[in-house]
C-alpha cells in the first residue's frame, strides 16, 4: 500500500513557533507509512472575494492543489484570545473555496488531526473553535488522542526540538491514530 500522504500547516508565522516546532517533530515521529509535507502559510493574502474574483492567487492555488492531493490535513493550531489566529482562520476561508466551477472545494471531507502548543491551557479553546469551523466544509477530524501541549517552552529545546519523551510518543500515538483514521476515508 502506497504511504498516507499528509498536507500539515501551522496556524502561526513566527519563526521559532512552539506548533511548527510541533509539526516538525510529527515528521519526524510520523509511521513509515505516512508521509507529511509541511505548508508555509505566510504567502496566502488575506482573503478577499474581489482578488478570488480576478483569479485565485497562485499561492492560493498551491495550497489548495496540496490539499486536493493529500489524503489527511495534519493542523498544529496556536491559541489567540481564546480561537485560532486570523493566519489559520484566513487559509482555511481560502481552502473552503471552490477549486473551480466544475470542482468542490478541497477541504471537503477530508480527514485531519489537530494538535496544538500553547500557554497556559494548552490550546485547549483553540482547538474545540477550529473544530467548529471545519464543520463547514465536513472536515472528518480526528477526536481521539487530543495532544493540547500546556506551557510549551518547558517542552522544546533551543533548537525547537520536542525534547519530553512523553509529548513525543503522544505525538506518535496521534500520527499512528490519524493513520488509521485516514484510511477509513482514503477511498470514499
Amino acid at each position: 500500500m502506497e504511504p498516507i500522504q499528509v498536507l500539515a500547516f501551522a496556524g502561526s508565522l513566527r519563526q521559532h513557533s512552539y506548533n511548527r516546532a510541533l509539526l516538525r517533530a510529527a515528521v519526524e515521529l510520523a509511521p513509515a507509512q505516512m508521509q507529511i509535507h509541511i505548508f508555509d502559510l505566510s504567502p496566502l493574502p488575506l482573503y478577499n472575494a474581489d482578488v478570488e474574483a480576478a483569479g485565485t492567487p497562485p499561492a492560493v492555488r498551491t495550497f489548495q492543489r496540496q490539499i486536493a492531493a493529500a489524503d489527511a490535513l495534519l493542523i498544529a493550531t496556536p491559541e489567540y484570545n481564546y480561537s485560532v489566529s486570523g493566519v489559520l482562520k484566513n487559509a482555511l476561508d481560502w481552502a473552503s473555496r471552490r477549486l473551480s466551477a466544475e470542482e468542490l472545494p478541497a477541504l471537503n471531507g477530508k480527514p485531519a488531526a489537530i494538535l496544538g502548543a500553547g500557554g497556559r491551557f494548552g490550546t485547549v479553546r483553540a482547538q474545540a473553535h477550529l473544530r467548529y469551523i471545519l464543520l463547514h466544509n465536513d472536515v472528518k477530524v480526528l477526536n481521539k488522542p487530543e495532544l493540547m501541549i500546556p506551557r510549551a517552552s518547558q517542552f522544546f529545546d533551543e533548537e525547537g526540538r520536542l525534547v519530553d519523551e512523553e509529548l513525543r510518543e503522544r505525538l506518535r500515538d496521534l500520527l499512528d491514530a490519524l493513520y488509521e483514521w485516514t484510511l477509513l476515508f482514503r477511498h470514499r
